[in-house]
Formats: structure tokens, C-alpha cells, sequence
């Protein structure tokens, strides 16, 4: 099997820097240590210095084509494979190849010169860019229509940038070195200004930068370095969620600042299960502010702060931790050391800024208040029992609790408690318990009437049964807790299996999702927002839309240019989480979508490709033989060497008449056939005999050979005329053609309908075949050639279903086959 060749890249920061020279320098060093060089395509543009260095390099012919009149040169990717060189050298990465080559792109053609193992050595302008597209159009106002997929060159196992600093450029073109001299003073007044080039320049830098940095990663990570590379300046920012973020972040990006050429990166750690621990609208104003200032955010998940910070800091290499310093007070530090203590701590290499703050020692943020696990009702009632419990108890132990023990007592104490905890959770139970320990004591407990008590095992069985109560009652009101996360668990499952089961439903799912959204949350509005030059667009909505981002309650982003719009409330972060799988299969249903119109468009493109390859097919003979046969006649009469008598001369005209004719009807079906596929046909629907339509149709036919029984008692029918006309002729030609015995026409009336028939005796069509003979260009097997291109029935069905009616195929009883017009029959008179 062969090995993928090599790609070496030169990208050029601006258009005349020299990456054709380079590329062409390269070529011949390679030559010179002894490789296989060829030039497959190099654009030399009359520039000297690079006609010169071409010099005896072997050039593989370009291949020649033509277009709309002109012609064009490309390169010939199947010569270049034949020659099979060690080393080609291909310009212009980026250039779209005239309609008609093997690839639509340059970059393709390298891509099967790659592939088939042969080493390309090419160059592009950072301009050409994909991602640095719109960029580049901000700045110079020009847009760059041929463009490069950037992985196409991230994946080059070479890639050296060709720089060149604008005032020496601009001192290239004045010397005549770049644009001839005509061309000169246009090209440095707009798109080679200072300006420009310097904006150019610092596109090319920074992203070359990043394949660099890429390329590191990557030898980091083959290699199992974990140790920090000092190599560039990466500062991270850690951000809990509370008040102190904004200044954490101005201080981390005066750091990243004052190093120069560094990275800016703030890290939010959540809990295990996703869910953040801070303030969503705090983290979302300082994401905003961190991207204002030139940096980026970042989730992630982790148990282990500390250990989950450190770990993404080593993960892009960073050099330095800015973190604040703890908002627990002092006292808190006696259960164990901060999360800046242990960061320090477990740093190593990395460096790391305790930054102090206003939040300082204060304590941390208030946590939201959970939802109680009980409804209101069980709670209220929960207290009545709390109350109301122990106190009847009490009267009814007073009453006919004389010959139970203490330890009896107790017993019926906590069982009141319990049932406290079961109706209204752990307050309830504990007042219930507290309320026991005291009745108990006070009147069952020796010495009665008194909170003292007389014996130790009393004091211990009131202490336990106090206990009990309360360990009975955490336990059930932690019960209570977990039922209802249970249930939130199960509905949020439901909510994710009924998403994930409508996105499987076809190309209604991303208007049939967004009301899922709608229903599920009890919102006003939900809209899919995605980013475009011009600014938001709605991709999808349902309810009341959102033109854009800042007008919702509550945003879900997807990526930079995707976000899930909601209006009507914010949501808890549990909700938010099952929104962010919504929020990802709506991006998911959009592409879908775009996809399935994107391979309808191509199958609308494959059937007029196989329109078009049938219509050369047939036309390259059926149209070429009446023209033969005119020009053969024309010819024969314009001859001064034979002298023609008159029944010579008739038949020649003859055949140029009847050529004539049959180039006439050809051209007509072919225009009615691009007016029917177009949807451009004009109908005038009026009432019509079809008597007189029969008539007309075969007018120019082989009357001998047709019989009409057509009566004229018939009603009328609502058609064009005209179209009904050519449409009737079509059948009756093609039935004409196939059938050596009269070819009869018959009409009938059936209600609101009325049936033209006609009858051939031909060889007929079998079942399978009656709807492929109205397949544009499909002829019968045993059709002679030049008879036509096989559009004579599908225009005669698409002119009738353009009328309202419909054309179909029986077979004949006896052999042969029946093609049967159907058509609406027109108003009554008084109507008309």
C-alpha cells in the first residue's frame, strides 16, 4: 500500500512576499539533494525573478480547457500522477479550477496527489483563509471568493510563514517587482496600505502561532509531559460565583498585560454532577467580562477543587494562578486549610497570586434556600400533629394510663413523634419529641409535678426516648427528601428520553422541540438564535421570539453562534442542566435539517444532471439527423453538377420539408419539457370539443393511417386548447411510430369527466413498463433511432396534469396498448 505523501505549506502574510519564490527555492534544493522534482502549476505572473528561478525545472503540461468561449488552463492532476514524481510543486492552494476538472478545488487536486504518495510543496495568502474570511473582508473591504478549509493546512506536516514587513512591500511593488507599473499606484492606495498589510501580518502571526502551540500539545501529550513549558505566558483565573470575580479578573488581566504576549483563561470548578456551585448570573457577567477582555471561560467538573483547578492549569500549560483569598472567617480554618492554602500547596512549577478582595474574611455568599421537601398542607398539618399530639396523649395517660410503666409512656411519646415526622418532616417531629421529653417528666416521671428526676435509669430512658425521636425523625424527613429527588430524577429522565425520541422523528423536529421547551417549562417564548454577518437571526422559535439574546430571561449557549433563547422565567439550575441537553439537541435537529435540504438540493441536482447527460445523449443523434437530411438536400439542389428534373427536385424539397417538420416538433417537445420542469407553463382554460382537438392533432399526421370516432354530441372539455392539442399529437405520433395497423381515436363520457382514448395495435408495454414510458428520454428497446428523443409522452402527460387531468397507459384487448386522456369536463352553459 502506498504511504500518504508529504505537504509543506508556505503561507504568505499579503499577496507578493515571496511565498512563489520560496516554494520554487525550495524545489530546487530538493533537486539538488538528488528528489524527484516536477512543477506541477506555478503562476509567475511576468515577475522576473520568478521566471528566472523556474528555470530548467521539469513542468508537467497543463491540460487546456474551455469555458463560456474562452479558454482556460489547469493543472493536469492524471499527468502528474503518470509522471509520478518524488516532489510537485503546486501555487495557489486556494484557486477554484474551471467548471468541468477533475475537482472543483486546487487544494482537492493536492489532497489525490497526497494520497496517491506523491510529496506537494505548495503556497496560499492568509487571506484565503476560511476562518480569517470575514476578518479580512473588515479590513480591506475586499471579500476573498476562493478560500481553503483551515484544516486542510493545519494538517500540512510543514508549514513555514513568508512575512515581509509592509514599508518593504510596499518598496517591492514601487520597483515593479510584484504588479506591473500600470497597476502600481491602484494597488497601494487600497488594498496594500500600511493598514492593511499590518493587519494582515498580525492575522498570519497569531495563527501560525496557534498551529504552533498546537503542534506542542501534541509532543506534550505523546511525550507524558506533565511539567509546565514556560514557553508562552498562560494566566488562569479562578472564579467560585461570588462578588469577588470582576476583580479577579481585572487583576489576572493586568498580569496577562504586563507579560506581553499571554493568555488569559478563567475556570469555573463545579460540583461532580455538573451543577454550579456560584451564582449563575454572577458567572454569566463575568464570562462576558472575561471575553471583553480578550480572554476565555471555562467549566469544568470536580469534587476536588483544588485538584480540578490544578489540573486544567496543566492541561493548557499554564504559568500562573490568580485566585482570591478565602471569604470563610478564621474559625472555619480549624476544620482544615483553604483552597488557596492547597493550591499553593500542590502548584509546583505553577505560580500562583493570592489576590485580597472586599469579600475577605466576610463569609461565603448565602447558598439558595432548598426547596422544602414537603408541600405546605403536609407541613401544616405536620405542626397541628407536632401540637396537638402530645398534649392529648397526655390527658389521655393522665386518664387510663395509670398502670403503665414509665418506660410505656416514653414509648407512646416517640410513637407520637414519629407520626409527627411522617406527616410534617424533621421540625414538626422534633417539637413533637421536646414536647414529649417535658410532658413525660413532668407528669409521669418520679417526682411528678417537677422537671427533676429521681432516679438515673428515668433520666436515661427520657434522654433516649428524646434522641430516638429525633434520629427517627432525620431519618424520615431524609426519606421525604429522597422521594422527591427521586421523582425529579424520574421526570427529568422522562423529559430526556421524550427529547432524545423526537429528535429520531424527521425534519419537523427542531419547531416540534422547541414546544417541548415551551410545554415542558411553562415558558412564554423559546427561540433558536444563531449569529450571521448581519447580526441574530431566528433559526427556530416557538411562542412569543427573540430577536435577540438580550431580550431573553435566560439564555442556553451552544457555541459562539448558537444560543437557546427562553421568555418567561428563570430556572433553577437543575432545570438548567436539562435545558443544556435541549439547547444541544435543537443544534443538533438544525443541522439535520439543513443537511436533509442540503441532499434534497443535491438530488434536484443529480435528476437534472441525468435530464441533462440523457438530452446530450439523444440530441447528439435524433436532432442531428433531420439536419443531416436538410442539409444533404439543400446541398444536392445548390449543386451545379447534376441537373435535377422536377419530380427530383420535389422530393428533395420533400425531405427538406418533412426534416423540417420533424426538427420542429423535436425542439417543441424540448421547450415544453424545460417549461414544464421549470414550472413556467401558461395555461388558457376555456371550453373545448374534443372532436375539434382530434382534428387538429392529426391534421399534419398520416391521416390515411388514423381512424376518428369521436362523436361531437360529447360535452366540453375545460382545457387549453392548444396544450390539449400538442399533447394529443404527441400519443398519436408516438402510437404512429409503434404500430403498423390504423391507430383509432375514440371519446367517452364518464359523469364530470371525459375520456379520450387512443388505440394502437403495436407490440404494447408490459405492467412494469407503463410508467417508465413517461420517464423523459426513454424510448422502447426496438425504437428505431432518429425517431425522436423520447419526450413525446412525458410532455404529453406533464401538459395534461398541468390541466387538471391525468394520461395513463392500458393495454389493448387483443395486443397493443390504449393511452387514455383524462379530462374535467366543462361548466354547463349557463355557467360559461
Amino acid at each position: 500500500m502506498t504511504s500518504r505523501g508529504t505537504l509543506r505549506i508556505y503561507l504568505g502574510a499579503a499577496p507578493g512576499v515571496g511565498k512563489t519564490y520560496a516554494m520554487l527555492s525550495e524545489g530546487r534544493r530538493r533537486r539538488e539533494r538528488g528528489s524527484d522534482v516536477v512543477i506541477g502549476l506555478v503562476e509567475h505572473h511576468d515577475r522576473p525573478r520568478t521566471r528566472e528561478l523556474i528555470g530548467d525545472l521539469e513542468i508537467v503540461p497543463r491540460r487546456e480547457m474551455e469555458y463560456r468561449g474562452a479558454r482556460f488552463t489547469e493543472m493536469d492532476v492524471d499527468a502528474v500522477l503518470r509522471r509520478a514524481p518524488e516532489v510537485v510543486l503546486v501555487d495557489e492552494l486556494a484557486h477554484t479550477n474551471v467548471p468541468g476538472s477533475r475537482n472543483a478545488k486546487r487544494w482537492q487536486d493536492v489532497e489525490e496527489l497526497l494520497e496517491a504518495g506523491v510529496n506537494v510543496v505548495t503556497t496560499v495568502n492568509v487571506q484565503h483563509l476560511e476562518s480569517l474570511n470575514d476578518v479580512v473582508r473588515s479590513i480591506t473591504g475586499i471579500e476573498q471568493r476562493e478560500t481553503v478549509p483551515d484544516s486542510v493546512v493545519r494538517a500540512a506536516d510543514d508549514l513555514e510563514l513568508v512575512d515581509m514587513s509592509p514599508s518593504a512591500l510596499r518598496r517591492r511593488m514601487a520597483h515593479g517587482n510584484v504588479y506591473a507599473a500600470e497597476k502600481v499606484d491602484a494597488a497601494l492606495s487600497n488594498y496594500f496600505r500600511v493598514g492593511n498589510l499590518t493587519a494582515l501580518r498580525e492575522l498570519a502571526l497569531l495563527w501560525v502561532a496557534d498551529r504552533v502551540d498546537e503542534g506542542l500539545a501534541r509532543y506534550r501529550e505523546q511525550e507524558g509531559i506533565d511539567s509546565t513549558w514556560e514557553t508562552r505566558e498562560r494566566i488562569v483565573v479562578a472564579l467560585t460565583g461570588g462578588p469577588e470575580g470582576g476583580t479577579l479578573i481585572r487583576r489576572a488581566a493586568r498580569i496577562a498585560a504586563r507579560s506581553g504576549r499571554s493568555d488569559l483563561a478563567a475556570v469555573h470548578i463545579a460540583h461532580g454532577d455538573g451543577l454550579s456551585g456560584g451564582s449563575p448570573e454572577a458567572l454569566a457577567r463575568q464570562r462576558a467580562l472575561v471575553e471583553s477582555l480578550g480572554g476565555t471561560y471555562h467549566q469544568v467538573a470536580g469534587d476536588d477543587v483544588p485538584t480540578a483547578l490544578l489540573e486544567f492549569a496543566r492541561g493548557i500549560n499554564a504559568t500562573q494562578i490568580v485566585i482570591g483569598t478565602s471569604r470563610r472567617p478564621n474559625w472555619q480554618y480549624l476544620f482544615g486549610p483553604g483552597v488557596g492554602r492547597l493550591v499553593t500547596d500542590l502548584s509546583g512549577d505553577i505560580d500562583v497570586h493570592m489576590v485580597t478582595h472586599e469579600e475577605s474574611r466576610k463569609g461565603k455568599a448565602p447558598r439558595a434556600v432548598k426547596a422544602p421537601a414537603l408541600s405546605r398542607h403536609r407541613q401544616g398539618a405536620g405542626w397541628a400533629v407536632a401540637l396537638a399530639g402530645p398534649i392529648l396523649l397526655t390527658l389521655l395517660l393522665g386518664a387510663f394510663g395509670e398502670h403503665l410503666t414509665l418506660a410505656a409512656d416514653l414509648m407512646l411519646y416517640l410513637c407520637a413523634a414519629v407520626a409527627a415526622a411522617l406527616v410534617g418532616g424533621l421540625w414538626p417531629a422534633m417539637a413533637a419529641a421536646v414536647a414529649g421529653f417535658v410532658l413525660a417528666n413532668w407528669f409521669f416521671a418520679p417526682p411528678v409535678r417537677t422537671l427533676s428526676i429521681a432516679g438515673g435509669e428515668n433520666a436515661l430512658a427520657l434522654l433516649l426516648s428524646l434522641l430516638a425521636a429525633g434520629a427517627v425523625s432525620a431519618v424520615v424527613d431524609s426519606a421525604a427528601r429522597n422521594r422527591r429527588a427521586a421523582a425529579e430524577s424520574r421526570a427529568e429522565a422522562a423529559t430526556l428520553s421524550l427529547l432524545a425520541t423526537s429528535v429520531l422523528k424527521g425534519e419537523s423536529t427542531l419547531p416540534a422541540l422547541l414546544q417541548r421547551v415551551l410545554e415542558t417549562f411553562g415558558l412564554v417564548g423559546v427561540s433558536l438564535l444563531e449569529r450571521s454577518r448581519d447580526g441574530w437571526t431566528v433559526a427556530g422559535c416557538a411562542g412569543v421570539p427573540c430577536a435577540t439574546p438580550d431580550e431573553a430571561d435566560l439564555q442556553v449557549k451552544v457555541d459562539d453562534d448558537l444560543v437557546l433563547a427562553l421568555r418567561g422565567q428563570t430556572l433553577p439550575a437543575s432545570d438548567q442542566r436539562v435545558l443544556s441537553a435541549f439547547a444541544y439537541q435543537a443544534a443538533a435537529a438544525l443541522e439535520r435539517l439543513r443537511l436533509s435540504q442540503e441532499a434534497s438540493r443535491t438530488r434536484e441536482l443529480e435528476e437534472a444532471d441525468k435530464v441533462r447527460l440523457a438530452l446530450l445523449a439523444a440530441v447528439s443523434h435524433d436532432l442531428r439527423t433531420p439536419l443531416a437530411s436538410i442539409k444533404a438536400s439543400i446541398s444536392s439542389l445548390r449543386s451545379k453538377d447534376v441537373v435535377w428534373d422536377p419530380e427530383d427536385e420535389a422530393e428533395l424539397l420533400a425531405t427538406v420539408e418533412e426534416s423540417a417538420d420533424q426538427l420542429n416538433g423535436l425542439v417543441a417537445n424540448l421547450l415544453d419539457m424545460t417549461r414544464l420542469q421549470a414550472g413556467a407553463v401558461q395555461l388558457i382554460r376555456r371550453p373545448v370539443g374534443l372532436d375539434e382537438v382530434a382534428l387538429k392533432a392529426v391534421r399534419s399526421l398520416s391521416p390515411d393511417r388514423i381512424e376518428l370516432e369521436v362523436p361531437e354530441t360529447l360535452p366540453w372539455a375545460d382545457a387549453d386548447p392548444g396544450l390539449l392539442e400538442r399533447a394529443v399529437a404527441n400519443v398519436v405520433e408516438n402510437a404512429l411510430r409503434h404500430s403498423r395497423a390504423p391507430v383509432l381515436i375514440t371519446a367517452s363520457e364518464l359523469g364530470t369527466r371525459l375520456e379520450l382514448r387512443i388505440i394502437d395495435r403495436g407490440p404494447g408495454v408490459s405492467d412494469a413498463g407503463k410508467e417508465h414510458i413517461f420517464v423523459p428520454f426513454q424510448r422502447l428497446g426496438d425504437a428505431p433511432r432518429g425517431t425522436g428523443v423520447g419526450l413525446g409522452l412525458a410532455v404529453a402527460r406533464g401538459l395534461t396534469e398541468a390541466m387538471g387531468g391525468t394520461l395513463t397507459a392500458e393495454d389493448t384487448p387483443g395486443g397493443g396498448l390504449t393511452m387514455v386522456f383524462d379530462l374535467p369536463a366543462a361548466h354547463s352553459e349557463e355557467e360559461r
